[in-house]
């Protein structure tokens, strides 16, 4: 039995959803604010009936939760979280995804989607893990599969290259394009492979303990500091250390961070002794590290330090014949993970996928074929499987005068895209953060867009 905090102000829905996971065995906590979430949560807080998973409605009365959410994790909160909401929006979710959170689902909830997504956020490990690779063959997942694409044989060519050099790497890329699975990629290859690989999302990373996290602390230190505690580099010394998300760090930690690069040196904090490190680090980001330095909200000094070695993700919407593969990948990962026996997806199934966007890459096609052979009961999975969202965005789009025959969809959304990024930032004179809220995306992805689109 698990104990949830579900946060939702349908008061009806609530209800049938609460009494719904109570006959599957769980212990459901209601509330309808995100000031009644924060309560409980605070009231919980370290006790041993702690929630386990935090299901939360997109908007609420007094906010909505991705800002909940963000003030968690600031917090050091990392109970995994499920957003719910009725918004045919991928884009949503995928800014739900950045902000810290498990996974998503669109209402109407079906059963059995939200059964096993709920069992996937139960199941994951909350503390970060460090991991050593295996010299062993390994069956081919998500994290080990490369494409056949000219621009993705380009990708691991590169990898190929750096992976015997001790050399430091920033990975760039839109979110969900599988960095963390490039880095991998890169230690897997390495003259590190024997020693651990220690991954770190540092969006998730409480400001207050992004260095104890990092360097480690002493007891009595701070408070709470109970006792002494290895930081992740010492844990990966030896290895490779991953940073995902590294433009999230404050401003102190990158200093102490540069130092820790520069004299392979870390100090616990509250300790004077210098502990002696040996880590490759290799960086991880969606925006462009050297645009925000310029901002001062990254120091140039830490970005050049980094910066031996660049490697930009392609989106998947660039890969053109490695959606293919991919689909197949992921249509045969879901039947054994699920017990299916999906064979292949119906025509016009393949075609929404071929037109189709994917804001989410990687990381949403996984999501995406997973529900659609879950909720598939023949062989071909049809429209009928299918997240309503898509087949309604890819309806918005067939529906546009702008769509003749002949055009480029490609194009043409990007076009689209740039233009009301344009006419925002002029609305709000240019205010990237106030643009960024209009837009519903975070600073991040703004700066990424505006880099990629050119906007002066």
């Amino acid at each position: 039995m698990a104990h949830l905090l579900l946060v939702e102000d349908d008061t009806t829905f609530s209800k049938l959803l609460s009494n719904f996971l109570g006959k599957h065995g769980h212990e459901v906590q209601v509330c309808s604010t995100i000031a009644g979430a924060k309560d409980a949560i605070r009231s919980k807080a370290g006790a041993s009936d702690d929630f386990a998973v935090l299901m939360l409605d997109y908007r609420l009365p007094d906010g909505n939760s991705l800002d909940l959410l963000k003030s968690l994790r600031e917090e050091g909160n990392r109970t995994p979280a499920l957003i719910m909401t009725s918004f045919n929006d991928i884009r949503t979710a995928v800014n739900a995804m950045q902000s810290g959170a498990f996974d998503y689902i669109t209402k109407p909830v079906n059963p059995e989607e939200l059964l096993m997504v709920l069992k996937e956020a139960l199941n994951r490990k909350t503390t970060v893990s460090v991991k050593t690779t295996s010299r062993k063959p390994e069956k081919q997942s998500l994290d080990f599969i490369e494409g056949n694409s000219k621009i993705s044989k380009q990708l691991y060519e590169y990898v190929r290259l750096v992976a015997p050099t001790d050399m430091s790497v920033i990975i760039q890329g839109e979110s969900g394009t599988g960095k963390e699975h490039v880095a991998k990629s890169i230690h897997r290859l390495s003259k590190r492979a024997d020693g651990p690989f220690v991954a770190i999302d540092c969006g998730s990373l409480s400001k207050d303990l992004a260095a104890s996290e990092l360097f480690g602390h002493k007891k009595g230190a701070f408070t709470g500091a109970l006792t002494d505690k290895i930081g992740q580099f010492e844990a990966a010394d030896g290895g490779t250390l991953f940073l995902d998300e590294i433009g999230n760090l404050g401003y102190d930690v990158q200093i102490k961070l540069l130092r820790a690069l520069q004299e392979r040196i870390v100090v616990p904090i509250g300790s004077t002794q210098p502990v002696k490190v040996d880590v490759r680090l290799i960086a991880a980001t969606n925006e462009d590290l050297l645009t925000i330095s310029s901002n001062g909200d990254f120091r140039e000094d830490l970005y050049h330090r980094l910066n031996e070695f660049k490697i930009q993700v392609p989106a998947l919407r660039d890969r053109g014949e490695d959606l293919g593969v991919f689909i197949q990948h992921f249509v045969d990962k879901a039947n054994e993970e699920l017990d299916k026996n999906v064979r292949q997806l119906s025509k016009e199934v393949m075609d929404i996928f071929m037109k189709y966007d994917w804001p989410g890459n990687l990381r949403e096609l996984n999501n995406v074929i997973k529900r659609l052979v879950l909720l598939s009961k023949e062989e071909t999975a049809d429209l009928k499987a299918l997240p309503q969202e898509m087949i309604t965005t890819m309806e918005n789009i067939a529906a546009k005068p702008a769509l003749a025959t002949g055009s480029d969809l490609k194009l043409l959304q990007e076009t689209h895209e740039k233009e009301m990024i344009e006419k925002v930032l002029q609305d709000v004179r240019y205010n990237k953060s106030k643009a960024a809220k209009l837009l519903n995306i975070d600073r991040k992805t703004l700066y990424y867009k505006i880099e990629k689109y050119h906007i002066e």
